[in-house]
């Protein structure tokens, strides 16, 4: 069992759930004890996509851990929260409501390279404590700046803009506005592209003071983690499906599918056994850069760092 389970997590169970779950389904299905680990935390309170990896795939999972995700978010303003979610005390309010102009102006600041201030609820250690830990006993949490990357951030109404990242807004997007005397909104639903460790909880807060109010997320959902978007994901229902004898087939993704943007590599007998036994292979002609090295059989052998002519595992795959 080398591979991947993609699952579509609902609202309401913890990512270290979700593996529980995925190793109690396994057992059921007859499949013994089999490592699992899960390629990036996903809040209780917020759904969608959650790589599951499976026997040899776990090596991957701090390469998906450091790759970019995409989220729909809905910003609900005129009210702050602690935890800048649906849950926590609330903690400011305001009587402002944007307009979309108003919203629109302010997105380009928000993509790009920028410092982001995490979150006081959230996973990250101060003095080897979760500062989640140290907010909730009522201590107030300074959170240090971190840099983060917005690849690109939209409404969500206009998914087919997604794609032309960096793109400017249109007069057509700004629909209504020119009179000045649109809609305000209470909430606005976008979708964001970012790097690891871009909190969309304080994105989402930093949108609506930009805008002269404040706000909260109201709904969180990942479509799309590294390689992995939501048309590959499963249901709970259907993973317990599998414990009960569904096919594996309509389950599992193959330990390659965590390796899609890089690039293949065939190897010969030689090259293979040799990189198997963790040596460096050297007298290929492979241009420098990254790839997954494949045998005779398309099995996947290790993930190589080809330079200067030498071939050297980065991480191996036993299969």
């Amino acid at each position: 069992m080398n591979g991947w389970i993609i699952m579509d997590k609902p609202v309401g169970l913890g990512s270290t759930q979700a593996v529980a779950a995925v190793k109690r389904v396994c057992r059921e299905a007859g499949l013994g004890k089999v490592k699992v680990g899960h390629g990036g935390t996903l809040d209780p309170l917020a759904s969608g996509v959650l790589p599951i990896a499976i026997g040899e795939a776990t090596k991957l999972c701090g390469r998906m851990l450091d790759a970019s995700k995409v989220y729909d978010f809905t910003i609900e303003f005129g009210t702050e929260t602690a935890g800048l979610d649906a849950e926590g005390d609330v903690v400011a309010t305001s009587d402002v409501r944007p307009r979309l102009s108003e919203i629109a102006a302010v997105l380009p600041r928000f993509t790009g390279a920028m410092e982001q201030v995490p979150p006081a609820y959230s996973a990250i250690k101060i003095d080897g404590e979760r500062a989640y830990d140290r907010a909730r006993a009522g201590e107030t949490v300074e959170m240090k700046a971190r840099a983060v990357m917005i690849h690109s951030l939209r409404h969500s109404g206009l998914a087919e803009a997604y794609v032309a990242e960096g793109a400017e807004w249109t007069p057509d997007q700004v629909r209504g506005d020119e009179s000045g005397e649109a809609e305000r909104l209470d909430s606005i639903t976008l979708t964001a592209h970012v790097s690891k460790g871009t909190y969309i909880r304080s994105l989402a807060r930093d949108i609506a003071r930009a805008v002269g109010t404040v706000g909260h997320v109201t709904m969180l959902r990942r479509t799309k983690a590294g390689p992995f978007a939501l048309d590959q994901a499963i249901s709970l229902d259907k993973l317990n499906a599998f414990g009960q004898g569904a096919a594996q087939s309509e389950i599992f993704l193959p330990l390659e599918a965590g390796l899609v943007g890089i690039p293949a590599l065939d190897l010969s007998p030689e090259a293979a056994g040799a990189i198997r036994q963790g040596r460096v292979w050297t007298g290929g002609s492979t241009q420098d850069g990254l790839y997954w090295g494949r045998d005779a059989d398309d099995r996947p052998v290790a993930l190589i760092e080809a330079l200067a002519g030498t071939l050297k595992v980065v991480r191996g795959f036993n299969l």
